[in-house]
């Protein structure tokens, strides 16, 4: 026989029993703590990030101008009157640290190379025929000028080969000169960089060859006297001493070396992209799952008030209508 249990008679106590594992005031402190910590981190992302342009702005880098070099280059080799007769020299001696050192011989640009951190410079220069006078000026990063170096005078005197190869060699031919107006040039990592240079006197035909400093090399070809265009790329940032050499149908050769400046740290610069781009990631994660959570917990909260209100309305006595009515019979 089953047996039935009644629950009739078992109605609500009326007494509200407090929640013992629900405390609402302690995780509320713990979400905004963590809303905090959030918040911070997200500004900390944003603020190493580079913003990007707008579609309608301009963004602009520059140097701030200041004063040209004050003090002068020094010329210390060669020295005052020397003679020559194998070309090309090395010119070397003192400079601003941070400059760049700029060779002229009879005021026609010779060569350049940047200013030593122990504030020394060594640059080989191509002399031309007879007397040369030499000076050196130096530049900031600018390109102003500072002041002109005393003057060093040369001598270049063509060496007279032995008699068996007498007949090989052109004594009437011009001189072979190398010239370039780049004499400075910045740029940057996966940016070409452009050579103008100048073939004068000499032969035809020619042959340039260029060495970028980078384990890179490059011959161009010339049919007359020309300006030829070299170009290169250079990955990494640094200064790079540009080698040229050129040669005529006469054995003649002429040298020319030329600093370049490769401006900016690419290496660092992928980082802090990467960087950036791993805290944006996580942002996009994190967010989310805060919101969700405090909603949550405000949705359980709610509820909860809302029971109590329809547990506490449920309990009330219902009102009072007045005494009964008494019919007579």
């Amino acid at each position: 026989m089953a047996a039935f249990v009644s629950l009739k008679g078992r109605g609500h106590s009326g007494r509200l029993r407090p929640h013992e594992h629900t405390s609402y005031g302690p995780l509320m402190a713990l979400l905004l703590i963590v809303g905090a910590l959030l918040a911070g981190f997200t500004v900390s992302a944003y603020a190493g990030a580079s913003p990007l342009p707008q579609a309608s702005s301009v963004s602009l880098t520059g140097v701030m101008p200041e004063n040209p070099p004050t003090t002068a280059a020094s010329i210390t080799y060669p020295t005052n009157q020397q003679v020559f007769q194998t070309t090309p020299v090395t010119v070397s001696g003192t400079c601003p640290s941070g400059t760049i050192v700029e060779i002229f011989k009879n005021n026609i640009f010779a060569g350049s190379t940047p200013c030593n951190n122990n504030s020394t410079f060594s640059v080989q220069i191509d002399l031309l025929y007879g007397s040369n006078t030499l000076t050196a000026v130096d530049y900031d990063a600018l390109n102003q000028a500072g002041p002109s170096s005393k003057a060093v005078n040369v001598t270049y005197n063509v060496q007279v080969p032995p008699e068996s190869s007498l007949l090989n060699v052109n004594f009437t031919a011009t001189q072979l000169i190398l010239q370039t107006s780049a004499v400075y040039r910045g740029t940057f990592p996966n940016q070409q960089l452009n050579v103008p240079i100048d073939i004068l006197g000499g032969v035809a035909p020619f042959a340039v060859n260029v060495n970028w400093g980078d384990n890179s090399n490059e011959v161009l070809p010339a049919n007359i006297n020309t300006t030829v265009n070299a170009s290169h790329v250079y990955t990494k940032a640094g200064t790079y001493k540009i080698s040229i050499q050129a040669s005529d149908s006469e054995q003649h050769v002429a040298f020319l070396d030329v600093a370049a400046i490769v401006n900016g740290q690419p290496s660092i610069v992928g980082a802090n992209s990467t960087s950036s781009t791993s805290k944006t990631n996580k942002l996009l994660v994190l967010w989310p799952l805060y919101v969700s959570a405090v909603t949550m917990v405000v949705s359980f909260w709610l509820g909860e008030r809302r029971e109590k209100h329809v547990l506490s309305d449920a309990l009330k006595p219902a009102p009072s209508l007045g005494p009964p009515i008494h019919q007579s019979h």
